[in-house]
């Protein structure tokens, strides 16, 4: 029994090399599978039949642009300044110091400083810049009075108003107007009036409400123009004027 059984199993290996063998013959024999080339298909175009239109230039309008200096691109341009001159000479001057490698330092330096002073001169001087701006100090106006230095009971009204007017110096007339009015509430005993006071104290020691409210458009209105710097001419002084006028000729 056991011999038997050997020799089937010998038989049955040998079935399984044969088929083996078998397979790797007939993989190796069978043909590589080449990928198929498809032509291209040449496409033919269509011969452009259609007729080309020739457009040519408006010659009538070429003329009117011909007319226009918009158009006219030679002109010539404005020769250099003698002003023009001067700067191209300073910068060459300026421009050899600096380049000079024989220039001594002092004088190089010198002259650089000696530019920009100049620069800075002509540039003021242009300009109309105070050189007050530099030092603080706010550039002087002169009045012929100071807020603190009024006195109502010295002033010749009629003559320094009419003079303010004459030298266009709408802001001292209007000045002059509101310190009249104080002189003619003071006259009437509406108020008391003393240098040190403020205008706000006047409005408070008029008692009657109409000729308070009145004063007090006068007073912002003055105090606008004078203290805000408000630049006033003389159609906008007339206006000013008929307030004080209508103020001063109504029974105090």
């Amino acid at each position: 029994m056991k011999i038997h059984s050997s020799k089937k199993q010998n038989t049955n290996m040998f079935k399984y090399l044969i088929a083996f063998l078998f397979l790797c013959l007939t993989t190796q024999a069978s043909p590589v599978r080449k990928d198929k080339v498809v032509p291209a298909k040449i496409l033919q175009l269509k011969n452009d039949s259609s007729k080309l239109q020739l457009r040519n230039f408006d010659q009538q309008k070429i003329s009117s642009y011909r007319q226009q200096t918009d158009f006219h691109y030679n002109q010539q341009l404005p020769g250099a300044s003698l002003w023009d001159r001067f700067w191209a000479w300073v910068w060459r001057w300026f421009s050899g110091v600096v380049a000079n490698g024989y220039t001594g330092s002092f004088v190089k330096y010198l002259s650089i400083a000696a530019l920009t002073a100049l620069i800075i001169y002509v540039v003021i001087k242009f300009t109309g810049t105070d050189l007050r701006i530099f030092t603080g100090k706010s550039k002087s106006v002169n009045i012929p009075y100071t807020e603190s230095a009024d006195n109502i009971h010295e002033i010749d009204f009629n003559a320094e108003i009419e003079h303010a007017i004459g030298n266009a110096n709408y802001r001292l007339a209007v000045r002059l107007l509101y310190l009249r009015t104080l002189k003619k509430l003071h006259n009437n005993n509406l108020i008391n009036w003393q240098p040190e006071k403020t205008n706000q104290t006047y409005l408070q020691e008029i008692t009657d409400p109409y000729k308070r409210e009145q004063f007090s458009l006068l007073t912002t209105q003055f105090e606008y123009i004078w203290y805000g710097e408000f630049f006033i001419d003389q159609e906008n002084f007339r206006q000013v004027k008929i307030s004080y006028d209508q103020f001063n000729t109504e029974k105090l």
